[in-house]
């Protein structure tokens, strides 16, 4: 059986659907960055999948950058929940009313 390119679409589209529902329904920062990252890795299987059926690379590498601006929002965010939590005493995203301006 070969697997074609509308089924790693809609796993792409499963995913991001999943990791936008982490992000809008938990508050725990961790699964707040876990969510974020299974929506960012959606996009890359989706551009990946894309480049492949198609033939050209742009996509391999556009889904190569993705995961590097990824990476980096992963050492952002655990760099701030670790941050929040030794000054706030508090991981909580709705405990921490001084962020919303």
């Amino acid at each position: 059986m070969v697997v074609g390119l509308p089924f790693y679409l809609g796993l792409s589209a499963l995913l991001f659907a999943v990791g936008v529902l982490g992000v809008l329904l938990r508050r725990d920062p961790l699964v707040l960055v876990m969510g974020i990252e299974l929506a960012w890795n959606a996009g890359n299987l989706a551009l990946v999948a894309s480049a492949r059926y198609y033939g050209h690379m742009g996509g391999q590498v556009f889904a190569f950058v993705v995961i590097t601006l990824a990476a980096a929002d992963v050492a952002v965010g655990l760099a701030l929940a670790v941050l929040l939590g030794r000054s706030r005493g508090t991981v909580d995203v709705d405990r921490l009313r001084w962020l919303r301006g």
